[in-house]
């Protein structure tokens, strides 16, 4: 895998991840999602290229099938954050990153 090939694939997930924190802070407002900042864009982006790297390893090396359940599973896991209504946490974390496993396996794959 080359950098550049990471690098297309992270750019679109850290835009999905930064589109998701927008959003749900713009439509069910602040309990569900911290206010955007510049610290919490450079969270988003550290997160996404995490999440990259892990798609890489699944998708190079691991296999290709049933991603989507790989990524459930993870945002399921990433869905413990404090301060968030537990449905709305599980919901929003889920959607975000088996989108990002969809880039993923678009990207990857």
């Amino acid at each position: 895998m080359t950098l550049g090939r990471l690098l297309l694939a992270w750019l679109p997930v850290a835009v999905w991840f930064g589109t998701v924190a927008w959003g749900v802070h713009r439509v069910i407002g602040i309990a569900a999602s911290p206010a955007p900042t510049r610290g919490s864009l450079l969270a988003v982006a550290v997160e996404a290229l995490l999440v990259t790297l892990f798609g890489s390893l699944w998708f190079d090396s691991l296999g290709h099938g049933e991603w989507w359940v790989l990524f459930g599973l993870v945002g399921i896991l990433a869905a413990g954050v404090p301060g968030r209504p537990a449905f709305v946490a599980v919901a929003v974390s889920v959607a975000r990153y088996v989108g990002a496993g969809a880039l993923l396996a678009w990207r990857l794959g």
